[in-house]
């Protein structure tokens, strides 16, 4: 009687707090309509939200613990098997390949949603470097990718530069200005270092809207050509599904160098800088040089996505870099578990996908992401999938050998 009580209060405080911004609609003429429909279907669904939530922590502080199906962990079991995983990898591919030529995906619309999709999968990955792996709270994110935007759009229209000779000078000149970022903020941690690359952010983006004379302000930079395929002229259709393919290499590329960076000597480093700073140091490490390379590294992603976004949008404003969409890349990676390769690129595809394909809920896309990250929070604060660990494993004929070398010495 208890829950059901507090139940039914969380429902009506809900009704009343909401009423003013869902409970009243404006008509033309000036007079006011009063939606009690909206805010009945709120509180009540408050009311069963309220009844499962306290049903969770009663369970979870009572320590039931609940048994996964035996079905969902055979399956899981069964993916954890190289041949199944290569098979399914394979048959994404595929997919991911003939999607150009498939009904339901081959309209411009569409494939210009995945290309959007696919770049914020890139810039996830290289945020995933120094949030996930290197365990450094960065804000201003969107700098990097606007410095890659307009390396190509300026390149591009005072110097004629074609796509692919701007795609890595925009990664060089990201790697500078993480550089040029990671040197003043090497004895910084935690929020100090948040609010510094955030203030950077600002900076870059209130720097392209005030050089009118270079960036075009406001104006932005328009008519950017779209990628060369050997000087031959594609038409609309077929220049949205080539980018689609370079954007779908990219991704790859970015997935399998940082897969291997992960496991590298250096990722090591960065994951040991994550979790222990001093212990890190005091084994030896270099935390200036690991602290550098993970701005330089992570950077270098974004500055080639923003190129891949001057490319796709043929136009680029400050406008497109806002503090927004730093925010919305680190909730991509927190979203899909920092750390983990698989789940960044899930969480990106979530928040990016997601919005476009349920429009009807575009007035209250905003609340409904605030409340999933809330929820992700409090049930799943790891995120989607957990970023894996390395584990070693000591046999018993080498503990033997190891305690007989410590009795001999």
């Amino acid at each position: 009687m208890k829950q059901i009580l507090r139940a039914l209060l969380a429902g009506v405080w809900f009704m009343i707090l909401c009423s003013p911004i869902m409970g009243l609609q404006i008509n033309p003429d000036k007079s006011v309509s009063f939606l009690w429909d909206r805010i009945l279907v709120l509180g009540v669904g408050i009311f069963f939200a309220s009844l499962v939530w306290q049903w969770y922590f009663a369970n979870k502080k009572a320590s039931v613990t609940l048994k996964m199906p035996a079905s969902i962990s055979n399956a899981v079991a069964l993916f954890r098997q190289p041949k199944t995983r290569r098979t399914a990898l394979a048959a994404l591919l595929i997919f991911l390949l003939a999607i150009p030529f498939l009904p339901v995906f081959g309209s411009i619309y569409q494939i210009s949603i995945l290309i959007s999709a696919l770049i914020y999968v890139m810039l996830a990955l290289g945020l995933n470097i120094v949030v996930g792996l290197a365990g450094q709270l960065v804000l201003g994110y969107a700098a990097f990718y606007a410095i890659g935007a307009y390396t190509y759009a300026l390149l591009t229209t005072y110097f004629g530069f074609g796509f692919w000779i701007c795609l890595p000078i925009g990664g060089v000149m990201t790697i500078l200005f993480g550089l040029a970022l990671g040197f003043p903020v090497l004895r910084l941690r935690g929020d100090y270092l948040a609010i510094v690359t955030l203030g950077f952010g600002e900076i870059v983006r209130l720097v392209l809207l005030n050089w009118v004379s270079v960036t075009g302000g406001s104006h932005g930079v328009s008519n950017i050509p779209k990628p060369g395929l050997f000087g031959i002229d594609l038409d609309i259709q077929q220049a949205t599904v080539y980018l689609y393919y370079l954007c779908v290499a990219a991704v790859i590329v970015a997935i399998i160098i940082i897969s291997r960076l992960k496991n590298s000597r250096v990722g090591l480093a960065l994951q040991a800088l994550r979790e222990d700073e001093i212990a890190s140091e005091a084994m030896g490490i270099n935390l200036t040089k690991v602290k550098l390379a993970a701005f330089a590294l992570s950077s270098a992603w974004a500055g080639f996505a923003g190129v891949f976004f001057a490319a796709k949008t043929s136009f680029v404003n400050p406008a497109s870099f806002t503090f927004m969409e730093s925010a919305m890349m680190l909730s991509m990676v927190v979203l899909g578990g920092m750390g983990s390769i698989t789940g960044v690129t899930l969480g990106a595809l979530i928040l990016i996908l997601v919005p476009e394909y349920l429009r009807a809920f575009a007035d209250y896309r905003m609340l409904l992401f605030g409340l999933v990250m809330v929820l992700m929070m409090i049930f799943r604060p790891q995120g989607l999938i957990t970023g894996e660990r390395r584990k070693y494993r000591v046999s018993a004929l080498e503990g033997n050998a190891l305690e007989g070398k410590g009795e001999a010495a």
